[in-house]
């Protein structure tokens, strides 16, 4: 591989990122006053973003290219990794991990995440999940004091390890078939291969692995456990940041190399798209912890974004990138108001805890309303917006049984919102309602809310974005 130093500069954001991470996790026990990492992490973040502006248009070799797609979806990890790291002190601080190490792994993850939406070789997507997968696994077990936080990083830690398998055998069968594992020389290979078979069961094999990462049915067993278990700041952070890398590799892969084998590989991917939205709609309206509600939530919203996948054009690239900004908002606000009412670990978590909300703490119930209507795609809300665009690039793209079928499967996933609105505004409190409140939460969830309200509105400027990111 060419190197210079000039090509250094795509990679720039990565490695501020890993040089402020082994700072964090270096010099914990060096720094009493844990509040400083809270600063330079939230202070690093905006840096990084700044970065990778920066680096926009550079390349390193044939490897990694810093290019808009890329860009934009390192702001989506970025934008999730700032809204998490405002909801973390007084839940880490209250569980007894607000330390160095918390922050560093953070920053880790996000970077592996950055290789995963920017690299253009099997490899480097490879070594980019694994470094954001060892310290998500390493995240949700923080909260170890709670052994449903052991159980789920431990399901979690299991499962990802049998999905990179997965990943291996697929880029050892694509190396094998094509002679490279560049996306842009597997990309030109593929028209020539004769073995449909062999190529079929390649790329089986990165739907599988990648299958797992965004947690597509039947791949999503890990997800209701380690979303419940995980303190509530990773779980919103995995629930987007994590699901967003997953996506991001799932575009350049299947987009740009799979992409002369679009017949080939999408005739599996419908059925995995609607077996995904089905099956999390219905297993969210039985549940009554809102972490696992949230969680099959979050299945059925990955079956929503497949659909862009589907179509497999750049309008469903776009419809995908504009549908993660907006659930970062969303998701994050939703897991941000979780956070608000528990008061300790699985206290709070119960739908029930949130009747009566509204005439005990309007303020609250109504970030929580607005999280809620965006998740079920009600306008004039950002979530409305994200699922128009998605629906429509599958109806476009020859899919319109597909866009009915998810609308369909919209419809029974909205019961869970609305039946957490109900609680909230028709039902009387069953007693005090304690939040823990802090500034950096109120910021986060202001923001989120803002989010919401704003892309909802006013979508124009970011939908031109995403037009011009997607390739």
């Amino acid at each position: 591989m060419p190197f210079s130093l000039v090509n250094l500069k795509a990679v720039s954001p990565e490695i501020f990122l890993i040089v402020v991470a082994s700072f964090m996790v270096l010099f914990d026990r060096a720094v009493r006053a844990k509040a400083f990492f809270f600063w330079l992490a939230l202070v690093g973040t905006v840096l990084a973003w700044w970065l990778c502006r920066e680096s926009l248009g550079g390349a390193f070799a044939s490897s990694y290219v810093a290019d808009h797609y890329g860009f934009f979806l390192k702001t989506v990890f970025l934008l999730s990794l700032f809204l998490s790291i405002l909801i973390s002190p007084v839940y880490a601080e209250r569980e007894g991990f607000h330390f160095g190490e918390y922050y560093g792994l953070l920053y880790f993850a996000v970077c592996g995440m950055m290789f995963m939406a920017s690299g253009t070789d099997l490899l480097v997507i490879y070594l980019g999940l694994e470094l954001m997968s060892l310290s998500i696994y390493v995240l949700v077990a923080m909260g170890f004091r709670d052994p449903r936080s052991l159980e789920g990083a431990l399901k979690y830690f299991l499962l990802g390890s049998l999905a990179s398998a997965f990943l291996v055998m697929g880029l050892a069968l694509i190396y094998g078939l094509s002679g490279s594992l560049n996306l842009f020389e597997i990309q030109k290979a593929l028209s020539g291969i004769s073995s449909r078979t062999a190529l079929l069961s390649g790329i089986l094999f990165f739907l599988i692995a990648l299958g797992f990462k965004v947690a597509m049915v039947p791949f999503h067993m890990w997800a209701p456990d380690a979303y419940e278990g995980a303190p509530t700041p990773i779980t919103a952070f995995m629930s987007v940041a994590a699901k967003a890398a997953g996506f991001a590799a799932f575009g350049r892969i299947f987009l740009l190399a799979f992409a002369p084998a679009h017949e080939l590989w999408v005739k599996f991917l419908v059925p995995f798209a609607v077996l995904t939205m089905f099956v999390g709609a219905m297993l969210a309206v039985v549940q009554t912890n809102i972490k696992r509600m949230l969680a099959y939530s979050s299945v059925a919203h990955a079956g929503y974004i497949l659909l862009g996948l589907v179509a497999g054009t750049r309008e469903g690239l776009s419809a995908v990138l504009l549908y993660l900004f907006i659930y970062a908002f969303m998701n994050i606000g939703a897991f941000g108001m979780v956070t608000l009412l528990q008061r300790e670990a699985g206290i709070g978590e119960n739908i029930f805890d949130y009747q009566g909300l509204a005439k005990l703490s309007p303020l609250p119930a109504f970030f929580m309303l607005l999280f809620m209507f965006s998740l079920a795609g009600i306008p004039p809300t950002a979530g409305f917006i994200g699922k128009f665009y998605v629906f429509r690039a599958a109806v476009h793209a020859g899919y319109p049984v597909l866009a009915v079928l998810a609308v369909l499967a919209s419809t029974i996933a909205a019961y869970p919102y609305l039946r957490i609105v109900m609680l909230m505004y028709m039902k009387e409190p069953a007693g005090e309602i304690r939040t823990a409140s802090s500034p950096y939460l109120w910021a986060a969830l202001g923001l989120s809310a803002l989010g919401v309200l704003l892309i909802g509105i006013y979508p124009g400027s970011l939908i031109h974005t995403v037009f011009s990111s997607a390739f």
